[in-house]
């Protein structure tokens, strides 16, 4: 008997250690990990320069409350900004919180109470952020969800220009659909929501919860379009495995956010802050972020040349080391071959597999990969007689 809500359909793996790359588990067994937690681990399992800073701040001292002046979260906020090209940072504790944040300050900075969001999205799941995802299987069993919601098609700037006018207060994206089935937005596309945005006075959204530090290979995705959102969320990545969120907004938003309009007990925590410094300074460095971008490029040229031609294969897709590999069929029967082969990877709705790696990854392990991937789908392919 478990004592545990059963939310989660867990995998038959239990890990006993995890170190770079690799996790072990219980029974010995060792398994290269392209889930990074599912896009949180970017610097592999216990890197050491943020393992180091978490256990000085845990000899400082653990929690004081936001009534303190805390000079690591100053710091903080001046990286994620700075790297962000942005003003002002409001740090909470996840993903689901920033973004519940971020439609909170965009209707309180706007005037107005309308969101449109996109089909297949995915932004959490408290009742905000449920609303906001444009997938019907999370809001089920949940009852009316919070109203002034609207889903456009994404990629589809049309079907944008159908829902958008001046009672909008904002439009939100992710540059990159992860939980949705990694498909990306294209250049054409994200221009003219921007666009957009600026004609009806509605702020530009933009969910880098599992893009941004340095997944796709600039600290942020949207940085790959020369967008200039009015709002980024962001965390997965933030902390190497702390629990962090982050709001990051323009200047101009300050007001709207001050003393008494939003806080968070344990948002901006010292320990998960030490452990977002030491994160950063590594991932945005600019010759780091450069091999991320090699690296994923690697991957996705080394996949579509192992699936050409392939009947179960409809594409591959991707940027940076965020990729989906998109079946005609479920991709159920390939995970657990896959954890067989020593593999751990995740779907991204019924027919995606989606491959995380740490960033910090090498050729080698890529080449790992990919050998045990071509193992499982060519068994399943043609199975033994």
């Amino acid at each position: 008997m478990s004592y545990l809500f059963q939310t989660y359909a867990r995998w038959d793996v239990e890990p006993e250690i995890a170190e770079g790359s690799y996790v072990t588990d219980k029974k010995g067994k060792q398994y290269l990990d392209f889930t990074s937690g599912i896009g949180v681990c970017n610097l592999g399992h216990q890197p050491k320069v943020v393992k180091d800073a978490i256990e000085n701040q845990l000899d400082q001292f653990w929690h004081v409350s936001n009534l303190f002046t805390m000079e690591k979260q100053e710091q903080a906020a001046k990286i994620l900004a700075t790297a962000a090209e942005m003003d002002a940072v409001f740090f909470a504790n996840s993903g689901a919180e920033a973004n519940e944040a971020a439609i909170k300050l965009a209707r309180k900075a706007t005037g107005k109470t309308k969101i449109i969001t996109f089909k297949q999205s995915f932004h959490g799941r408290t009742f905000a952020t449920m609303a906001a995802t444009g997938q019907e299987k999370i809001k089920h069993g949940f009852g009316p969800m919070l109203e002034k919601f609207t889903y456009a098609t994404f990629n589809d700037i049309d079907s944008l220009k159908d829902l958008l006018d001046d009672e909008v207060a904002a439009v939100m994206l992710e540059v990159i659909q992860g939980e949705g089935g990694v498909h990306v937005g294209t250049q054409d596309f994200l221009k003219a929501v921007e666009t957009l945005c600026h004609e009806h006075q509605a702020l530009l959204i933009m969910d880098e919860i599992q893009t941004g530090i340095g997944r796709t290979g600039k600290p942020f995705a949207f940085q790959h379009f020369g967008l200039s959102p009015d709002i980024v969320t962001s965390a997965k990545g933030l902390g190497s495995g702390l629990p962090i969120g982050a709001v990051i907004g323009k200047e101009n938003l300050k007001p709207f956010f001050g003393p008494g309009s939003h806080g968070s007990t344990f948002g901006g925590n010292p320990i998960s802050v030490a452990a977002a410094i030491a994160t950063m300074g590594i991932v945005f460095d600019e010759v780091f972020l450069q091999e991320v971008e090699i690296k994923g490029e690697y991957l996705l040229s080394q996949l579509n040349k192992l699936f050409h031609g392939n009947r179960l294969i409809k594409e591959v897709r991707g940027k940076g080391l965020m990729i989906g590999i998109e079946f005609e069929q479920s991709i159920q029967p390939f995970l657990p071959e896959l954890r067989e082969e020593g593999i751990l990877a995740l779907p991204a709705g019924e027919n995606v597999l989606r491959l995380l790696p740490p960033l910090t990854v090498s050729i080698h392990e890529i080449e790992q990969c990919i050998a045990g991937l071509k193992k499982v789908v060519n068994e399943i392919t043609e199975p033994a007689i």
